[in-house]
């Protein structure tokens, strides 16, 4: 079964780390006439949630950050989806399919969670 790897308190390095294993994986998924439209929307999914942390944590400014942010969570469960579509069109690749979809789901509640306590943090500034 495919292991994740976790950096767990590097953004960065672990959204990384979740595209090359999605890659790998994808590689392993048999091509025909319905993964061939899965796969390159998994790989795509899955690799923008880094490149967009990326892009958040050079963000222009707080409203800046969030947008990135939040682009970043909506790949991660776009990921989320792609990945129960392999496990259903390729049943034998469920194990390691579930394991990445269980990375995906964690990396889009840690962007969850750094979306709110930053909108939080924007509120409290001009007092709404």
């Amino acid at each position: 079964m495919l292991q994740v790897k976790r950096a767990t308190y590097d953004l960065e390095e672990r959204t990384a780390r979740f595209g090359e294993s999605v890659i790998i994986f994808s590689k392993k998924i048999p091509l025909n006439p319905v993964t061939q439209r899965i796969i390159p929307q998994l790989v795509a999914s899955a690799t923008a949630v880094g490149s967009n942390y990326c892009e958040a944590d050079d963000a222009e400014s707080g409203r800046d950050f969030v947008h990135k942010l939040s682009i970043g969570k909506k790949e991660a469960r776009e990921a989320k989806h792609w990945l129960r579509m392999v496990a259903t069109a390729v049943p034998e690749l469920t194990g390691e399919s579930r394991a990445l979809w269980k990375e995906a789901n964690e990396l889009n509640l840690i962007f969850n969670a750094i979306i709110i306590k930053v909108r939080d943090k924007q509120k409290a500034r001009v007092g709404v």
